[in-house]
């Protein structure tokens, strides 16, 4: 049995842990940081399983401003990320969101627009006959509109979690293959965390940033956190009749959502009230050929003959509250941080938590207040208003 005393123990090696860990170095490379990954291989992580977007388009004003942030880090993150000479290649593509809606959400996008607006987004406001002129195939009888993200996009997740991880491992943070089985405090403070090797390290700090397991970890500090693992599949299509060009991802009303991936296919998904809970992989396809297709070929009708290629099923991490982060010191248990919940959107917030993150660790004042995401809203039940999440 190993047993070592660190700076900062981080709990998940995916984007969310490896963010936060070059984050924490980059502020001070002297700090003694330890990340705990349970699966090395990513093979069922979140973010490699992700569709993979970063988009503007929110209703909260501090989800706008994550946003912008994850912008301006993806704009020059393959140089920022240079080790030793050599770059990573994310393929960052920004071909756009586009967000339907019909005449009962004109409101709600309206003044989801209004605040991106008075943020500075380059958000567009494109009424129908703007739809069917950029992308002929659509059928927007029935909508009223859209808003469009010209820079929104998508990009190669595995890339960027492992860019970030090569940064942290160059600056100085230490990576251990082991699965964290408990967070023990002793008197309302962190004190270790226990492996399933039998293997204990203490730490000043301990960040949960375990993903869809997160709230199995929590539980053996005492805290019941609301963040359910919920499977969620997506589809890749090769379609008959080709767009002409790259389609953005377009989001309907219903939550159904799409876009073009290299080599001409579609990728499609859905968010469904009947998504399991619990680490289920598998994948399908009747969720496609029985339900999506119809719904599918109703918007784009010549997308009525395709091939249904392939799919695979990742999970959410969804916090069952208000489906947004939970970020920041668990208020009962000093020195236990959480970044959590994040519901679909961990990828694209990464930049911006791990910022925020290593700021509260190390006493300096953020640079973004992301305040309205503290862990105690959690306690107080008392959930973020946001609409249109996807």
């Amino acid at each position: 049995m190993k047993s070592d005393s660190y700076d900062i123990i981080i709990i998940g090696g995916g984007i969310m842990g490896s963010a936060t860990a070059y984050y924490l170095m980059h502020a001070d490379n002297r700090l003694n940081v330890l990340v705990i990954e349970r699966d090395p291989t990513y093979a069922k992580a979140s973010t490699t399983l992700s569709m993979t977007n970063a988009r503007i388009q929110f209703s909260l004003k501090q989800n706008v401003q994550i946003s912008q942030y994850a912008f301006d880090i993806l704009d020059t993150f393959e140089e920022d990320m240079t080790v030793d000479g050599q770059n990573p290649v994310i393929s960052y593509r920004r071909e756009g969101n586009l967000f339907l809606f019909d005449e009962n959400g004109q409101d709600a996008a309206r003044k989801a627009f209004n605040l991106q607006k008075s943020l500075d987004c380059p958000i567009e406001w494109w009424p129908t006959d703007r739809i069917r002129e950029r992308f002929p195939l659509y059928d927007t009888n029935g909508y009223a509109g859209a808003t469009f993200g010209p820079f929104d996009g998508h990009f190669d997740a595995y890339a960027v979690l492992m860019a970030y991880k090569k940064k942290a491992r160059a600056l100085g943070a230490q990576y251990l293959d082991g699965e964290a089985t408990e967070i023990e405090n002793i008197k309302g403070r962190v004190e270790r965390v226990k492996l399933a090797s039998g293997d204990v390290f203490t730490a000043g700090a301990i960040v949960n940033c375990a993903g869809a397991w997160a709230s199995q970890i929590a539980a053996t500090a005492g805290i019941d956190l609301p963040v359910d693992p919920v499977k969620r599949q997506i589809f890749t299509l090769d379609t008959t009749v080709k767009p002409d060009g790259p389609l953005p991802l377009t989001v309907l009303p219903s939550g159904l959502y799409f876009r073009t991936e290299t080599g001409g296919h579609i990728l499609l998904g859905k968010s469904m009230a009947e998504d399991p809970v619990g680490f289920d992989f598998s994948w399908d396809d009747k969720r496609f050929t029985e339900t999506l297709w119809f719904e599918l070929a109703e918007f784009v009708p010549a997308f009525d003959t395709l091939k249904l290629i392939r799919g695979w099923a990742g999970l959410y991490a969804v916090n069952t509250l208000d489906s947004n982060a939970i970020l920041g010191n668990w208020p009962e248990i000093q020195g236990l941080y959480l970044a959590n919940g994040f519901s679909g959107h961990g990828l694209q917030q990464a930049p911006a938590v791990g910022r925020y993150l290593s700021e509260l660790i190390t006493g300096k004042n953020p640079v973004l207040d992301l305040s309205a995401f503290h862990p105690d809203r959690i306690l107080e039940n008392r959930p973020l208003s946001e609409g249109g999440l996807v």
